[in-house]
């Protein structure tokens, strides 16, 4: 289990990093300029959301440059589009519950509750995060076994 625990760490750690800040550079940059609480917790989500996946997208495409470089294949579009695949099955479910619904309703509640916006918004990702990533988690799991094999011509 442990082993499993570090792996994970490994893929989503550095994606939530990124996300961390953008989602609070997105949602503060919206609340400043707009003075709307709802546009910036949409924006945080958003913000958030494209600095996440894009790094996991750009993780997965150089490890199957890698896989089927070493086996003289190139990254195709063909590649790519399994890439995304993969990056959907993982996280389909569970992103559309957490875009749509629970992180845009904590971040537009929680800086209200808590009367500090910038902690309102990290308590929010934090706990939005927790709904998020069991799913995600046996997703991926069971994307492994059949849509991560970018080695295969």
């Amino acid at each position: 289990m442990k082993q499993k625990i570090r792996e994970w760490l490994r893929r989503y750690l550095p994606a939530e990093v990124l996300s961390v800040v953008a989602t609070l550079a997105g949602a503060t940059l919206v609340l400043r300029s707009t003075h709307s609480p709802l546009s910036a917790a949409l924006a945080g989500t958003w913000a958030g959301n494209v600095a996440y996946f894009g790094y996991l997208l750009l993780q997965d495409m150089r490890l199957a440059y890698r896989l089927r470089h070493a086996r003289g294949l190139p990254y195709t579009w063909g590649t790519f589009g399994q890439n995304v695949r993969a990056l959907v099955v993982e996280f389909g479910l569970a992103e559309v519950a957490d875009s749509f619904l629970i992180r845009p309703v904590l971040m537009y509640y929680l800086p209200r509750w808590l009367g500090h916006f910038g902690a309102g918004i990290l308590l929010a990702k934090l706990l939005a995060d927790v709904s998020f990533y069991v799913p995600a988690i046996i997703s991926y799991e069971l994307s492994k076994k059949r849509l991560r094999k970018f080695d295969e011509p």
